[in-house]
């Protein structure tokens, strides 16, 4: 895509929501981190729900070790994915105790270390919670950075790796929240609102409907 019609879906994005933020509720890196896991095939809208009444008992690791993991699942039973991503809470709050202090690490190697922490998931952690520049790459940021022609990739990693060449570096900080938001309610997969699209004539989509 040509640099200046890239320039110009950032600004329009800018220009619609200045600071856009993550729809996740927290309340510290902990429990980011946390909801962070459970959003995993998983709407926010969902995890929220069940993460409100969660982190009022369990907002720190050893929190999270005391409820144990039958308990845990007890509480996130109505999410996909809930038995492992229980197993995974509770061995990353072991971790956490034992190696970091308590602390979630704020490299991005250690993060992926830790149980179901993968690259999507540090990348969108360390821009939330430190304002990294970082460019997470879900599904939603797949589909519309593809679709609109910001980049032709058929992989996630290569979609990440071509989006921080051609993004540039003034936009970094929102990017990712921009297109995750406007994969969410505009550029939808099965129907995508092309005709209040704010960058509707910047898009590349060949079947705009």
């Amino acid at each position: 895509m040509d640099p200046k019609k890239v320039e110009l879906i950032f600004l329009s994005f800018q220009q619609s929501n200045p600071i856009p933020k993550i729809e996740l509720n927290y309340t510290n890196h902990f429990t980011l981190l946390i909801a962070i896991i459970l959003s995993a095939r998983t709407t926010d809208v969902s995890v929220n729900k069940i993460t409100e009444q969660l982190f009022k008992i369990a907002d720190s690791p050893q929190k999270i070790l005391d409820l144990g993991e039958e308990e845990l699942k007890s509480h996130i039973c109505r999410i996909g994915l809930y038995n492992t991503k229980a197993k995974n809470i509770i061995k990353l709050s072991t971790i956490l105790i034992e190696n970091y202090d308590n602390s979630v690490p704020i490299e991005f190697n250690q993060l992926i270390s830790l149980p179901g922490v993968g690259r999507k998931s540090a990348n969108v952690f360390l821009n939330s919670a430190l304002g990294m520049p970082t460019l997470a790459v879900d599904t939603h940021v797949f589909r519309v950075s593809n679709r609109i022609g910001l980049v032709k990739e058929k992989s996630i990693i290569e979609t990440e790796r071509s989006l921080l060449k051609v993004v540039p570096k003034k936009w970094l900080l929102y990017a990712h929240h921009w297109l995750v938001l406007h994969g969410r309610y505009v550029c939808k997969a099965r129907m995508p609102f092309c005709k209040t699209c704010i960058i509707k004539d910047l898009c590349e989509y060949k079947k705009k409907c």
